[in-house]
Protein backbone atom coordinates (compact mmCIF):
# COMPACT_ATOMS: atom_id res chain seq x y z
CA UNK A 1 0.00 0.00 0.00
CA UNK A 2 1.73 3.97 -0.43
CA UNK A 3 1.23 6.12 2.09
CA UNK A 4 -1.82 7.72 0.30
CA UNK A 5 -3.93 4.22 0.74
CA UNK A 6 -2.69 4.24 4.59
CA UNK A 7 -4.48 7.77 4.34
CA UNK A 8 -7.64 6.92 2.71
CA UNK A 9 -7.63 3.67 5.33
CA UNK A 10 -7.03 5.92 8.32
CA UNK A 11 -10.04 8.19 7.16
CA UNK A 12 -12.06 5.29 6.34
CA UNK A 13 -11.54 4.45 10.06
CA UNK A 14 -12.32 7.36 11.55
CA UNK A 15 -15.68 7.78 9.68
CA UNK A 16 -16.77 4.37 9.40
CA UNK A 17 -15.84 2.99 12.84
CA UNK A 18 -15.29 5.92 15.45
CA UNK A 19 -17.82 8.87 14.41
CA UNK A 20 -20.58 5.38 13.85
CA UNK A 21 -19.61 4.49 17.52
CA UNK A 22 -20.38 7.83 19.51
CA UNK A 23 -16.79 9.43 19.40
CA UNK A 24 -17.63 12.71 18.68
CA UNK A 25 -14.96 14.57 20.59
CA UNK A 26 -12.61 16.54 18.00
CA UNK A 27 -9.54 16.15 19.72
CA UNK A 28 -9.63 12.47 19.97
CA UNK A 29 -10.55 12.22 16.14
CA UNK A 30 -7.61 15.08 15.03
CA UNK A 31 -5.35 12.57 17.49
CA UNK A 32 -6.35 9.47 15.48
CA UNK A 33 -5.97 11.18 11.88
CA UNK A 34 -2.47 12.54 13.38
CA UNK A 35 -1.29 8.88 13.98
CA UNK A 36 -0.05 6.33 11.49
CA UNK A 37 -1.42 3.05 12.57
CA UNK A 38 0.29 1.20 10.26
CA UNK A 39 3.38 2.16 11.95
CA UNK A 40 2.71 0.59 15.19
CA UNK A 41 2.25 -3.22 13.77
CA UNK A 42 4.67 -6.26 12.19
CA UNK A 43 4.53 -5.46 8.24
CA UNK A 44 2.93 -8.17 7.58
CA UNK A 45 -0.08 -6.81 9.22
CA UNK A 46 0.35 -3.51 7.79
CA UNK A 47 -2.42 -3.78 5.10
CA UNK A 48 -4.75 -4.50 7.90
CA UNK A 49 -4.19 -2.22 10.28
CA UNK A 50 -7.21 -0.45 10.29
CA UNK A 51 -9.70 -3.05 10.34
CA UNK A 52 -12.06 -2.92 13.62
CA UNK A 53 -10.12 -5.90 14.80
CA UNK A 54 -7.48 -6.27 17.94
CA UNK A 55 -4.28 -7.31 15.84
CA UNK A 56 -1.68 -9.75 17.31
CA UNK A 57 1.78 -8.18 17.73
CA UNK A 58 2.98 -11.39 19.40
CA UNK A 59 4.27 -12.88 22.73
CA UNK A 60 0.52 -13.05 23.32
CA UNK A 61 0.46 -8.92 23.08
CA UNK A 62 -2.14 -7.01 21.49
CA UNK A 63 -3.12 -3.86 19.81
CA UNK A 64 -6.70 -3.28 20.69
CA UNK A 65 -8.89 -2.10 18.21
CA UNK A 66 -9.53 1.64 17.20
CA UNK A 67 -13.17 1.77 18.39
CA UNK A 68 -12.24 0.89 21.91
CA UNK A 69 -9.70 2.89 22.26
CA UNK A 70 -10.70 5.74 20.68
CA UNK A 71 -13.72 5.39 23.07
CA UNK A 72 -11.52 4.57 26.01
CA UNK A 73 -9.59 8.05 25.70
CA UNK A 74 -12.76 10.04 25.28
CA UNK A 75 -14.38 8.63 28.31
CA UNK A 76 -10.66 10.22 29.93
CA UNK A 77 -11.46 13.58 29.12
CA UNK A 78 -7.84 14.54 28.46
CA UNK A 79 -7.21 17.63 28.48
CA UNK A 80 -4.29 19.39 27.17
CA UNK A 81 -2.32 20.20 30.82
CA UNK A 82 -2.73 16.56 31.95
CA UNK A 83 -0.03 13.71 32.71
CA UNK A 84 -1.07 10.56 31.39
CA UNK A 85 -0.48 6.94 32.54
CA UNK A 86 -0.89 4.48 29.56
CA UNK A 87 -0.69 0.91 30.82
CA UNK A 88 0.84 -2.14 28.64
CA UNK A 89 0.61 -0.37 25.13
CA UNK A 90 3.52 -2.68 23.08
CA UNK A 91 3.30 -0.82 20.25
CA UNK A 92 3.42 2.69 21.38
CA UNK A 93 0.54 3.56 19.64
CA UNK A 94 -1.74 4.71 22.47
CA UNK A 95 0.93 6.47 23.91
CA UNK A 96 1.07 8.33 20.61
CA UNK A 97 -2.27 9.13 20.15
CA UNK A 98 -2.46 10.32 23.66
CA UNK A 99 -0.16 12.44 23.24
CA UNK A 100 -1.24 14.86 20.88
CA UNK A 101 -4.01 15.15 24.11
CA UNK A 102 -1.77 15.95 26.87
CA UNK A 103 1.01 17.95 28.26
CA UNK A 104 2.96 14.56 29.48
CA UNK A 105 2.82 10.75 28.78
CA UNK A 106 3.79 7.98 30.77
CA UNK A 107 4.28 4.93 28.77
CA UNK A 108 4.54 1.77 31.09
CA UNK A 109 5.56 -2.00 29.64
CA UNK A 110 7.15 -4.93 30.81
CA UNK A 111 8.69 -6.32 27.63
CA UNK A 112 12.52 -4.93 26.58
CA UNK A 113 11.89 -5.73 22.87
CA UNK A 114 8.92 -3.99 22.85
CA UNK A 115 10.15 -0.95 24.81
CA UNK A 116 12.78 -0.33 22.67
CA UNK A 117 10.67 -0.58 19.85
CA UNK A 118 8.08 1.47 20.95
CA UNK A 119 10.34 4.49 21.75
CA UNK A 120 11.82 4.19 18.37
CA UNK A 121 8.57 4.41 16.61
CA UNK A 122 7.45 7.55 19.00
CA UNK A 123 10.83 8.98 18.26
CA UNK A 124 10.41 9.01 14.50
CA UNK A 125 6.68 10.55 14.95
CA UNK A 126 8.67 13.25 17.20
CA UNK A 127 6.56 12.26 20.20
CA UNK A 128 8.84 14.40 22.71
CA UNK A 129 6.23 13.98 25.54
CA UNK A 130 6.11 10.59 26.09
CA UNK A 131 8.47 8.74 28.67
CA UNK A 132 9.16 5.30 28.20
CA UNK A 133 9.38 3.33 31.44
CA UNK A 134 9.77 -0.37 32.31
CA UNK A 135 8.08 -1.99 34.64
CA UNK A 136 5.36 -4.61 35.92
CA UNK A 137 2.10 -3.51 34.22
CA UNK A 138 0.19 -3.81 37.47
CA UNK A 139 2.38 -1.66 39.39
CA UNK A 140 1.82 1.40 37.38
CA UNK A 141 4.85 3.57 37.58
CA UNK A 142 4.36 5.93 40.94
CA UNK A 143 7.48 8.05 40.29
CA UNK A 144 5.21 10.27 37.72
CA UNK A 145 1.89 10.62 39.95
CA UNK A 146 -0.57 11.69 40.44
CA UNK A 147 -2.06 11.21 37.03
CA UNK A 148 -4.95 13.02 35.58
CA UNK A 149 -6.00 9.97 33.74
CA UNK A 150 -4.53 5.95 33.14
CA UNK A 151 -5.67 4.48 30.28
CA UNK A 152 -5.36 0.05 30.33
CA UNK A 153 -4.72 -0.67 27.09
CA UNK A 154 -5.67 -3.97 27.16
CA UNK A 155 -8.49 -6.00 29.74
CA UNK A 156 -8.49 -6.48 33.29
CA UNK A 157 -10.09 -8.53 35.41
CA UNK A 158 -10.00 -5.72 38.01
CA UNK A 159 -7.84 -2.56 38.71
CA UNK A 160 -5.03 -3.47 41.47
CA UNK A 161 -5.73 -0.55 44.69
CA UNK A 162 -1.58 0.68 43.21
CA UNK A 163 -2.94 1.90 40.51
CA UNK A 164 -6.03 3.55 41.75
CA UNK A 165 -3.82 5.40 44.12
CA UNK A 166 -2.05 6.64 41.55
CA UNK A 167 -4.87 8.79 40.22
CA UNK A 168 -5.15 12.26 41.36
CA UNK A 169 -8.48 13.49 42.54
CA UNK A 170 -11.16 13.72 40.06
CA UNK A 171 -9.22 11.42 37.35
CA UNK A 172 -9.97 8.94 35.17
CA UNK A 173 -8.96 5.02 35.18
CA UNK A 174 -10.50 4.07 31.69
CA UNK A 175 -9.85 0.41 30.79
CA UNK A 176 -11.93 -2.75 29.90
CA UNK A 177 -13.12 -4.73 33.36
CA UNK A 178 -13.57 -8.60 31.80
CA UNK A 179 -13.96 -10.80 34.76
CA UNK A 180 -13.65 -14.42 35.11
CA UNK A 181 -15.15 -17.08 32.64
CA UNK A 182 -16.78 -13.90 30.54
CA UNK A 183 -16.59 -13.97 26.52
CA UNK A 184 -17.16 -10.19 26.66
CA UNK A 185 -16.02 -7.10 29.09
CA UNK A 186 -17.21 -3.95 29.79
CA UNK A 187 -15.34 -1.11 29.46
CA UNK A 188 -15.92 1.24 32.64
CA UNK A 189 -14.91 4.84 33.32
CA UNK A 190 -13.36 4.90 36.84
CA UNK A 191 -13.58 8.62 38.50
CA UNK A 192 -11.58 9.09 41.97
CA UNK A 193 -13.85 11.08 44.28
CA UNK A 194 -11.81 11.11 47.65
CA UNK A 195 -10.51 7.60 48.79
CA UNK A 196 -13.47 5.79 47.02
CA UNK A 197 -13.71 5.21 43.02
CA UNK A 198 -16.94 5.52 41.09
CA UNK A 199 -17.21 3.08 38.19
CA UNK A 200 -19.51 3.59 35.52
CA UNK A 201 -19.89 0.61 32.50
CA UNK A 202 -20.21 2.43 28.76
CA UNK A 203 -20.23 -0.44 26.32
CA UNK A 204 -18.89 -4.30 25.44
CA UNK A 205 -15.55 -5.40 24.40
CA UNK A 206 -13.86 -8.12 23.46
CA UNK A 207 -10.66 -6.68 24.27
CA UNK A 208 -7.78 -9.39 25.31
CA UNK A 209 -6.14 -9.20 28.34
CA UNK A 210 -2.90 -7.58 29.64
CA UNK A 211 -0.17 -9.77 31.21
CA UNK A 212 -0.94 -9.29 34.81
CA UNK A 213 -4.17 -8.32 34.58
CA UNK A 214 -5.84 -11.84 34.09
CA UNK A 215 -8.09 -13.75 36.59
CA UNK A 216 -6.49 -15.57 39.68
CA UNK A 217 -6.41 -18.94 39.27
CA UNK A 218 -9.56 -20.55 40.75
CA UNK A 219 -9.65 -24.36 42.15
CA UNK A 220 -12.04 -26.64 42.08
CA UNK A 221 -12.16 -29.56 44.52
Amino acid sequence: MTRSDYRAARLAMIDGQLRTNTVHDDRVLDAFDAVPRERFVPEPLRGVAYIDEDLPLGNGRWLIEPMVLARLIQLAAIAPADTVLVIGDPSGYAAAVIAWLARRVVMVESESGAIATARQRLADLGCANVEVVQGPLEEGYAAGAPYSAIVLAGAAADVPHVLRTQLAEGGHIVGVIRKPGAPMGEAEVMTRVGAALSRRPVFDAGTPYLPGFQPAPSFAF
